[in-house]
């Protein structure tokens, strides 16, 4: 009975952990994140020097936030979030959702051919419920926590200017060896990040429509008509 309300009382961080929009794992080495910030003051005046319309939707008119300080950013915010929000929170919470989402993605396609020997074989969508059913859920909802609470402090000190959104120094390959390569890995990862989201969306819904995974989707189409 005492374990229900530590993870009570944890179940609570996490919700106030997502709140704030914190995030975890895979960015850029700290060390380039300021001159990489001034390395794209360049690219910065000649988007503005563009004109007023985004690049991304070329009949609407660029966020005037928006103004290509960041890898990725081509102007498109038809909602007007930027206008609202801290920047840097936003490209924090992108950044923590695409590199989830990534993970995701990979998991979800690895669990429809390989399952461990002591689980059953399940289609993934029918993997999480009956996993959160045994009580898995609540298991990662526990560990997470942790990793959103690192989350929390490392969102503050990008508020305090201390460090790039999403930069958790984490390098291990050694990859951005100078400010062009780590430009190209930040294009890169923001580009991926984005489309992993709306291709896990993809994925469940359309379990969810047709029951077919997306290795049996490809390989034998059927139609919703």
């Amino acid at each position: 009975s005492s374990v229900r309300p530590i993870f009570a009382a944890m179940l609570r961080t996490v919700l106030i952990a997502a709140a704030v929009a914190s995030a975890s794992a895979f960015a850029p080495m700290v060390g380039f994140g300021r001159t990489a910030t001034k390395a794209r003051s360049a690219t910065v005046s000649q988007l503005k020097m563009q004109g007023d319309f985004s690049d991304a939707v070329p009949f609407l008119k660029r966020p005037i936030n928006l103004d290509g300080e960041y890898a990725g950013d081509v102007g498109f915010d038809p909602l007007g979030f930027s206008d609202v929000f801290d920047l840097r929170v936003l490209r924090e919470a992108e950044l923590k959702h695409g590199r989830f989402a990534m993970l995701a993605v990979l998991g979800f396609l690895v669990q429809e051919k390989y399952t461990l020997p002591f689980f059953p074989k399940l289609a993934p969508v029918d993997a999480h419920d009956y996993f959160v059913q045994q009580g898995g859920g609540s298991q990662i909802i526990f560990w997470i926590s942790f990793v959103e609470i690192f989350g929390v402090v490392a969102l503050f000190e990008t508020l305090q200017g201390k460090r790039e959104p999403g930069d958790f120094a984490f390098d291990p390959l050694g990859l951005a060896k100078d400010e062009a390569t780590l430009e190209k890995y930040r294009v890169a990862e923001i580009k991926h990040s984005r489309l992993a989201m709306i291709a896990i969306g993809g994925f469940i819904h359309q379990y969810w429509v047709t029951k077919q995974t997306v290795f049996e989707q490809l390989g034998n189409f059927k139609s919703l008509s």
